[in-house]
């Protein structure tokens, strides 16, 4: 009778603690999927472009993006988030050579509120610094606001994130900036830490002749939260059509992204 007892208890504290880690999970992908959210993280994402230029070349661009939440009173926190991109840039007008090295970086941080509503949001400035070389960055500084709104509703994480930036110094040799980006997201969370998701970034270049300032993707993926040891990985990947795009500018692309994650 003990026996049973004890086989009873004892598949009952697993079962609990099955659903406890299985509860985590879910918390963690949404987290992952929050901009403003409470979380420091390390996201490592490469992006590929393909078939740019007469000769069909590949750019690839591997960003670095530390996210640093700081905690400025019960009510607000200011989420840094940090990309630091290391590109490599073909000659597109060859069909070999190219050059490889650190982009322009790009540091926004968002006031948002700790304990928001159904809509969540943030709002700050975005600020990019000319760290590039000549050959792949703009050498200007730029900065303008951005911002950012989402909403989890069940499984769902569904939101909006934009800015522009002009540039205001650095080489006046080189073209100025005003461009704009727009990523929305379309998250829809299952068991397991499995997900399906679409989050392609929209780009206008504004200083670009009519007919040639947009990129505009269409396309989604798959994402699963795993864990190695106690440390939480967020792993994804996703494919995108441009539907619109300037006359010399990629046909796809393809994101594969590493997330760190590092729960309070």
């Amino acid at each position: 009778m003990n026996n049973i007892r004890l086989v009873i208890i004892s598949m009952t504290i697993l079962l609990t603690s099955i659903s406890l880690v299985a509860q985590d999970i879910e918390k963690l992908a949404k987290a992952s999927q929050n901009p403003v959210g409470d979380l420091i993280s390390i996201p490592f994402q490469n992006n590929t472009m393909f078939n740019i230029g007469p000769y069909d070349r590949s750019l690839n661009t591997l960003n670095i993006q530390p996210v640093y939440p700081i905690n400025l009173s019960e009510k607000w926190n200011i989420i840094t988030r940090t990309i630091i991109p290391v590109v490599s840039k073909p000659d597109f007008s060859m069909e070999t050579g190219g050059n490889t090295g650190l982009g322009d970086i790009n540091i926004t941080a968002f006031l948002s509120p700790s304990s928001p509503g159904k809509i969540i949001w943030g709002l700050g400035p975005a600020i990019l610094l000319p760290t590039g070389s000549k050959d792949i960055g703009g050498g200007k500084w730029a900065a303008g606001p951005s911002v950012v709104a989402l909403s989890m509703q069940g499984p769902w994480v569904v939101g909006v994130l934009v800015n522009n930036i002009w540039s205001f110094g650095g080489d006046s040799d080189r073209s100025d900036i005003n461009a704009m980006l727009l990523q929305y997201f379309i998250n829809y969370n299952m068991e397991n830490g499995w997900y399906i998701t679409s989050s392609p970034i929209i780009t206008s270049d504004w200083e670009a002749l009519d007919g040639q300032q947009w990129i505009v993707p269409f396309g989604a993926g798959v994402g699963k939260i795993v864990k190695i040891g106690k440390l939480p990985l967020n792993i994804n990947t996703q494919a995108f059509y441009n539907a619109v795009k300037p006359d010399m500018g990629p046909d796809w692309s393809f994101r594969f992204q590493l997330q760190l994650m590092f729960p309070k």
